[in-house]
């Protein structure tokens, strides 16, 4: 049964498994600002959140996935411990 109080807990569509983290940035960038201006239909708006969910979950797991690489690579120079990666 789908969740419909929390699309992010849906599977994430091919297509959009598919993309680059750019892509997939620029995506849900676009669907924020055209969800802001508020000038779509209700269903619409909706099916664009449920995207945009998608497009969150898939940018986060690549960024997990570029962390983890990041800490292998460090482990793997001879350092004894990772650093975690810090974006900010």
């Amino acid at each position: 049964m789908k969740n419909a109080a929390n699309p992010a807990s849906e599977p994430i569509p091919a297509d959009i498994s598919k993309m680059s983290f750019e892509e997939a940035l620029k995506e849900l960038e676009d669907i924020v600002r055209a969800l802001e201006q508020g000038k779509g239909k209700l269903d619409e708006s909706v099916a664009a959140y449920a995207r945009g969910a998608a497009l969150k979950s898939h940018c986060e797991a690549k960024l997990a996935q570029a962390s983890a690489r990041i800490e292998s690579i460090q482990i793997a120079a001879g350092r004894a411990t990772a650093t975690p990666f810090d974006a900010a």
